[in-house]
């Protein structure tokens, strides 16, 4: 019999044993009388004990554990242990919890914890001044209640949040939000929200800068230029050494003139303002004008070829699209070598995606470069650049270009065998599409 039920028996077999001698001496009666009276006794003394623990339930985090007897006192014993253990992991846990209120605050970052229902469990002190929230206020309330920005709202409808939204005007006009969405837990899911106010005024004045002296090293250029042109054609110049310096110069203007020309075509990519303008843009023509132009570059050197296999059209801008075709391919021609192949293809994926894609024999990229190629003035190879006469500004004015029709720049290449870029669009760029749309 264990320890429990030996002490629970105790006082009852003892009043047992007493009730047994007073009948023996005294009869019947008085034996059952005295056993009642005990057995009243310990049960008020439980009743008791129980009203006690009774009271320290109804407030167990202000009051005492109650002090009890017999088989109470080892009960109430233990409980105040467990109940102090309890009190000592809440403060450590209030604690730590305080600790990291204290570092999310102290973020530059706002950091707003949402439930599945995008309801608002907590948020610190730069989400407040980011989306005007209070963190007392508005705890339980969907967030899209309170930051009502269309962009906003369908930002949280995704699911998937790859890439920051940029919101502008979230509280006031000049505020300018990057957020991210991350998810976590049990559908719960953490929204980020950086101020990137300064960074845009900085970009914004960047892009300023190098549209105004882009446009304003044009003039002088082509004035430099055309003298050089004029010395070049004299007669009577018979210096070797006059003659050589002339080509360089025009040789070097002229590449500054394109230098300045994709500088500005950058820039007006760039600007905001500048909205893209929606046409009808017949791809299968426009590419045999591009391979046109990519045989008279390469005169001859290099095995062109134009596959198109789609008569699929798309709605964007002929001139954008000209010129990121004829980026690629002019890249192509400049970095295969002489007798080299190169591929324009034309063509429909399974799920209804656009392919134009230029794929060439030349002498490849190595993989840790392929990420940087769309920077402004990446070079994977600076002297071999130089021979070539390029800008270090063409694959990043495809990426804007098909950024602006909402396609993808794709790279897949191999150092010594050759490369494929890729410009993906989406279907609902086909122009058929478009159309239906306009119609209904």
């Amino acid at each position: 019999m264990g320890e429990f039920w030996q002490r629970a028996l105790v006082y009852p077999f003892f009043m047992f044993l007493l009730a047994l001698f007073v009948w023996l001496v005294g009869g019947a009666w008085p034996a059952v009388t005295v056993f009642a009276v005990g057995i009243l006794l310990r049960l008020f003394s439980h009743l008791r004990n129980l009203a006690a623990f009774i009271r320290w339930l109804s407030d167990p985090d202000k009051q005492t554990v109650p002090d009890g007897s017999g088989l109470w006192e080892e009960a109430f014993s233990k409980l105040n242990k467990l109940t102090k253990q309890r009190r000592k992991d809440r403060e450590q846990h209030t604690a730590a919890l305080h600790q990291m209120e204290q570092a999310t605050s102290a973020l530059p970052e706002g950091v707003v914890i949402l439930d599945e229902a995008d309801r608002i469990e907590w948020c610190n002190t730069q989400a407040e001044h980011h989306f005007g929230l209070d963190g007392k206020r508005d705890i339980g309330q969907q967030i899209t209640y309170l930051a009502r920005q269309p962009e906003f709202v369908q930002y949280l409808a995704m699911s998937h949040f790859n890439e920051p939204l940029v919101l502008r005007g979230a509280r006031q006009d000049d505020l300018v939000l990057s957020i991210k969405l991350i998810a976590y837990g049990s559908r719960k899911r953490l929204l980020i929200s950086r101020d990137i106010t300064q960074f845009e005024r900085i970009e914004t004045m960047r892009r300023d800068f190098v549209a105004n002296v882009s446009h304003e090293l044009r003039t002088p250029l082509t004035v430099v230029n055309g003298f050089v042109e004029t010395m070049q054609d004299m007669q009577n110049l018979e210096n070797d050494m006059a003659r050589r310096a002339l080509q360089l110069m025009g040789d070097q203007t002229t590449r500054m003139e394109s230098l300045v020309d994709d500088l500005l075509t950058l820039s007006r990519l760039e600007n905001e303002q500048n909205v893209l303008h929606e046409e009808q843009v017949d791809i299968p023509q426009l590419l045999r004008s591009v391979y046109e132009e990519g045989n008279s570059l390469s005169d001859g050197k290099h095995q062109i070829r134009l596959e198109i296999e789609s008569e699929a059209r798309v709605s964007g801008s002929v001139s954008e699209l000209h010129s990121a075709f004829g980026n690629l391919v002019s890249n192509a021609i400049r970095y295969t070598p002489t007798g080299g192949e190169i591929l324009l293809r034309w063509h429909e994926q399974h799920d209804g995606h656009l392919v134009f894609s230029v794929k060439d024999s030349g002498i490849g990229i190595a993989s840790q470069h392929i990420s940087r190629l769309t920077e402004r003035f990446y070079r994977v190879d600076r002297s071999r650049s130089r021979e070539t006469g390029g800008t270090g500004l063409g694959l990043a004015i495809v990426k804007h270009i098909a950024i602006r029709h909402q396609a993808q720049l794709n790279i897949v290449s191999e150092e010594g065998k050759g490369s494929t870029f890729s410009i993906v669009f989406p279907e609902k760029r086909r122009w058929s599409e478009i159309e239906a749309i306009r119609e209904n």
